[in-house]
Parts: structure tokens; C-alpha cells; sequence
């Protein structure tokens, strides 16, 4: 999975350069509210507010749910509508309230439902940020990996693992040492991402995780850079480079 932040505004020049392509990419499907890309599809939406084309769908969220429309004329029948409601790969979903702002980083989604209509309209169930931490949940061992079966193996971090990483190695960036309180103040106060060591994409099965050792905490432009190979470069190996 790509390492975007829940909650997090990115331009589309922020979302090429993290999943690795021009940031000057423009046209085609990109602009058009869905792209595919591989196995992935990415979904850019406006809520609330026409888009810039002047088009003015019903997109909105109810609950954690994104009530969500295709482009005009599309039916269920059609290819790009078949692979949508059955992906293989992640949704990325992307949405803004304002045509003029940034998108907003919503999370990953799986159709919860949808209706036959023109266009076509789409329910998604937005996956649970792994920021939402219940601390009561923390037992002796804590596991990480579990899947659950979706048409594809979608794997699972555990928030209360990621929580007691950051309470022991704080949020610092244990890379370069960036420190987003230090350059932006109290918005980015404890705020941090986690890299896991190894990738869990190379367990088959729930395993055990020791988050003193698996875990480690990352700013956001290490975290890209750790995972611009597959598997993702070592560590050690982007220090020496950006030390260099």
C-alpha cells in the first residue's frame, strides 16, 4: 500500500510523487474523478460542492460511509464499473469540500453497496484509521497481519501496537530527525508515522509483533522514500543516503 495519511490534504502533483510518477502528470483519466493505475484505482470526489467541470453529483459521507457517484453515463455493465465493485487491489479514496483546496486523504474503501442507476452509484465502506487507538485493548501480546478475505488479502495493522512504538521511541523521525512540532507547532504536535519491520504483506498469517523492535517511527517523506521499492529499502540503507 501506498503510504498515505488518513486525514492528510494532498495536490495531485503530493499523490504522484508518492506512488512514484511525474508530478507534472495531467489529463486523462486523472482528471476525470477515477483513475486506474495497475490493480489500484484512485477515487477523486468533491463532497457538498460542484466540481470544477460544473458537475454537481450527490457524493456524501453517512457515518463512515462514502455515498459516492460515477461519471455520467456509466453503467454496471461497463468494464472500468466491473472492476471498481470488484477490485483486486486498494481504493484510494481522495475527496475536498472546497474545488479550491487540496484533497483530503479519506483512506482506503471496499463497496459496501450499490444501485443500477446512470450513473452508476456506489457505496464505500471506509477502512478504520490507525490512528483510532484504544489503549484499554493492549494485552501481554500483541499481534499484527491478520487478513480478512475480500477477493484479496487485505492486511490488517494493529493501532495499539503503533501507539506503544511511538510512547517508546516518540516522534521523531528515526531517520532524519524531523520533527513536525518543531516546524509546525501545536497542529503537529504527536504527529508521526510508522514503518513496520518487515513489511506484514510478507506474513501469510496473524503473527506476533514486538513493537519496540518491529515498528519505527517515520516522518512522512522517509516513509515514501522507504517504500519507492518492493519490498521496501532497508533502513540502514536510506540513513547512508541521506546522509550522503
Amino acid at each position: 500500500m501506498y503510504p498515505f495519511f488518513t486525514g492528510s490534504e494532498y495536490r495531485k502533483k503530493d499523490i504522484f510523487r508518492i506512488i512514484g510518477i511525474p508530478e507534472n502528470t495531467k489529463g486523462g483519466t486523472w482528471d476525470t474523478g477515477y483513475h486506474r493505475l495497475g490493480n489500484d484505482f484512485f477515487i477523486f470526489c468533491n463532497v457538498g460542492v460542484p466540481g470544477r467541470t460544473g458537475h454537481d453529483y450527490d457524493n456524501k459521507f453517512i457515518g463512515d460511509d462514502l455515498y459516492w457517484f460515477a461519471k455520467n453515463g456509466t453503467r454496471l455493465d461497463q468494464k472500468t464499473i466491473v472492476k471498481l465493485l470488484n477490485p483486486i487491489g486498494n481504493i484510494y479514496i481522495f475527496y475536498r469540500t472546497d474545488s479550491s483546496l487540496p484533497f483530503t486523504y479519506a483512506g482506503t474503501g471496499r463497496p459496501k453497496s450499490f444501485k443500477d442507476s446512470t450513473p452508476v452509484q456506489i457505496t464505500w465502506e471506509i477502512t478504520t484509521s490507525c490512528d483510532e487507538i484504544d489503549k484499554a485493548k493492549v494485552t501481554k501480546k500483541l499481534y499484527a497481519g491478520a487478513t480478512k478475505s475480500v477477493n484479496v488479502n487485505i492486511y490488517e495493522r494493529n493501532p495499539v501496537a503503533r501507539a506503544i512504538c511511538i510512547e517508546k521511541k516518540g516522534t521523531t523521525c528515526n531517520i532524519c530527525g524531523f520533527d513536525f512540532e518543531k516546524i509546525y507547532g501545536i497542529i503537529g504536535k504527536g504527529f508521526i508515522e510508522v514503518h513496520y519491520l518487515p513489511p506484514l504483506s510478507e506474513f501469510k498469517k496473524e503473527h506476533e509483533i514486538n513493537p519496540e523492535v518491529d515498528l519505527i517511527p517515520v516522518c512522512s517523506n522517509c516513509h515514501a522514500m522507504l517504500h519507492r521499492r518492493r519490498p521496501p529499502i532497508p533502513i540502514s540503507e536510506l540513513k547512508e543516503n541521506f546522509l550522503e
